[in-house]
């Protein structure tokens, strides 16, 4: 229990080690922390302290060894797109810690974001991939986790084999006849994966939680952050958060967010096509996600396993459910 990471973040050494590193790297920078540093949450993946300078709010932010590439991927794609995602004042990607400028309230948390809002969100996220694309080496050599289809097959049956061998009491527990019947559809990926292999989108940044509340607005442009759950992927796989918004929560017109992003890749494929493609897409995004919640509940304990812990099952068994959803409740 002593390496599990949300309880590990929690203990007073650990906030002596981070608040030290913290003054540390601010002076670097010509900052002074001015006042308590309060961590504001701690979660089986992350845990964020609230840092008073004299040159404004700062956030450090710690990641579980699963996401530990974030503060690196976050500095890369800084230097690849200074535009669209602001630099970090402070990395040590060994760690997994970073410290960025607070920009003050999201485009989500300020207000229900309109239709127009979220439509230049997706605008924007497919504008990035679109720049972003031939840079994989980079990103991926900075540490986000390629999930490019050509990698998904392995990758699953991986996954059949990793939740099938976890306890039986563990909420994520692949029972031996599912894993069996699970393992007897790998096909089913497989054809997703040709599908998505023969058409002209490609794989690139996949921010993998793209909402309002992960965008500020900067000088009257939008900004991306939070890369805790980003992937090297098929373009397509950032819009199965979008349609969940769009599905269960938002109710913004579901056509009206895809032609906005589908307008980015006219060139290379009609709206139609691209939108047939989803099916496919949301195989290999199940998958991926999967993976990603895997490596999130690694380090939790017993209350936080009770919260989130059957998520990675959840996404495995979505590979197999229609797209789009006969209940939109249990879309992406």
């Amino acid at each position: 229990m002593a390496d599990l990471f949300s309880q590990t973040v929690a203990t007073d050494a650990w906030r002596a080690e981070a608040t030290r590193w913290i003054s540390d790297e601010l002076s670097g920078v010509g900052r002074q922390v001015t006042g308590d540093i309060v961590q504001r949450r701690i979660r089986p993946w992350s845990t964020q302290l609230v840092v008073p300078s004299d040159q404004g709010t700062v956030w450090f932010k710690a990641n579980c060894p699963s996401s530990a590439y974030e503060p690196a991927v976050h500095r890369a794609l800084a230097d690849l797109e200074p535009a669209e995602v602001e630099a970090p004042l402070a990395v040590e990607a060994a760690r997994g810690w970073m410290m960025t400028a607070d920009r003050g309230t999201t485009l989500g948390d300020s207000h229900d974001a309109s239709l127009s809002e979220w439509q230049a969100v997706v605008t924007l996220a497919a504008r990035v991939q679109r720049q972003v694309a031939d840079h994989g080496d980079v990103l991926v050599g900075a540490g986000l986790p390629d999930c490019s289809p050509a990698t998904v097959p392995a990758r699953y049956s991986w996954l059949v084999d990793q939740l099938a061998a976890l306890p039986t009491d563990h909420p994520s527990h692949l029972p031996a006849d599912e894993a069996d019947t699970l393992r007897a559809k790998t096909a089913v990926v497989e054809e997703a994966v040709a599908a998505l292999l023969a058409a002209p989108l490609p794989a690139s940044l996949q921010h993998g939680d793209l909402h309002p509340g992960n965008v500020f607005v900067v000088d009257g442009s939008l900004r991306f952050f939070d890369f805790g759950d980003a992937q090297w992927a098929h373009v397509l796989e950032v819009l199965a958060v979008p349609y969940g918004y769009s599905t269960r929560v938002t109710h913004h017109p579901w056509p009206d967010l895809l032609d906005a992003y589908a307008q980015v890749w006219a060139d290379l494929l009609d709206r139609d096509a691209l939108e047939a493609l989803m099916v496919p897409a949301m195989v290999t995004h199940a998958v991926n996600r999967s993976f990603t919640w895997l490596g999130a509940i690694e380090g939790a304990q017993p209350e936080e396993l009770a919260e989130w812990g059957d998520s990675a099952l959840y996404y495995l068994r979505l590979t197999h459910e229609p797209f789009p959803p006969e209940d939109p409740e249990n879309g992406p």
